[in-house]
């Protein structure tokens, strides 16, 4: 190969980097925050002036005055962003069989009973879901009224006024997203709280 050829691509490739490693990125992130600025940051939710969480990935919640997600499977803990992925474990593994029972057991520890929606027992297989069924979450709301305080008919509300409906209307079934709902809650309590002072 020619210097003149050497010259000609490594000019070729500067020109393609600049291009669609620099220009293209910067101006579709700058159209995407002017269009959609919400959406372009991550979806991200603020409590008390500080970022909790995004709407597109689940946060760990153990606490029982808080809907639950969906189980998760990745490594480290329950909703890692940083290692994304399904538990991978086949239904004749003896392993599953034990992870759902666990979950059982503890579901059944706050008088919950069978039969469970499947999301309520078995993870996704991103691990990240932030969407539960709506059955998922009707189960859901005597536990979290008991524990948070809040009256049952208005966790109701909150429920059916987060329900997500079926993806072109077709496909899947209606949802929840728990981090919103959750979101709501809070703000919720917080209002709460704040009428019980004044």
């Amino acid at each position: 190969m020619s210097v003149k050829s050497l010259k000609n691509v490594f000019l070729l490739f500067v020109i393609f980097f600049v291009l669609l490693g620099i220009l293209y990125p910067v101006a579709v992130t700058g159209v995407a925050k002017l269009i959609f600025p919400y959406q372009a940051s991550g979806s991200l939710y603020e409590l008390n002036g500080k970022i909790v969480g995004s709407k597109l990935i689940c946060q760990p919640v153990s606490y029982p005055g808080l809907f639950w997600p969906r189980p998760s499977s990745t490594s480290s803990y329950p909703c890692n962003p940083l290692s994304s992925g399904g538990s991978n474990i086949g239904p004749t593994n003896k392993q599953l069989v034990e992870n759902i029972e666990s979950r059982i057991k503890v579901l059944n520890s706050y008088g919950l009973e069978a039969p469970f929606p499947s999301d309520m027992v078995m993870g996704s297989g991103s691990g990240l879901e932030p969407y539960i069924s709506l059955e998922n979450a009707l189960m859901q709301a005597k536990r979290v009224s008991h524990y948070s305080g809040i009256p049952y008919e208005e966790l109701l509300k909150m429920i059916y006024k987060n329900v997500d409906g079926r993806t072109f209307g077709i496909f899947g079934e209606k949802r929840v997203n728990v981090v919103k709902l959750n979101m709501e809650l809070l703000e919720w309590k917080k209002k709460d709280q704040f009428q019980k002072v004044y």
